[in-house]
């Protein structure tokens, strides 16, 4: 972790900016369950982000329940080396 920060530091040190590039639910899915991460809800709001189920503040919730909200939401995950954000879609 402290080395892609390092790495996002000199990036942006450097002028190089980081990337992100839309990707689909399923690819994210495939990303997140290979990183052991599972889909949360922040608790008392709509933001959903992915967790590893140890933070007292997200509530893990199924992948229907993350594929609606990214929906209904107007959401999409990005991607930029290997590193998921959840943002508004592009338009």
């Amino acid at each position: 972790m402290l080395c892609r920060r390092a790495s996002r530091a000199r990036a942006r040190q450097e002028g190089i900016g980081l990337v992100m590039e839309p990707i689909s639910v399923e690819v994210a899915i495939e990303k997140a369950k290979k990183k052991g991460l599972r889909p949360g809800r922040v608790r008392g709001t709509d933001g959903i982000q992915f967790t590893k189920g140890r933070n007292n503040r997200l509530e893990v919730i199924d992948w229907d329940e993350f594929r609606r909200t990214l929906e209904d939401r107007k959401l999409q995950v990005f991607d930029s080396g290997g590193w998921m954000k959840i943002m508004r879609k592009k338009r």
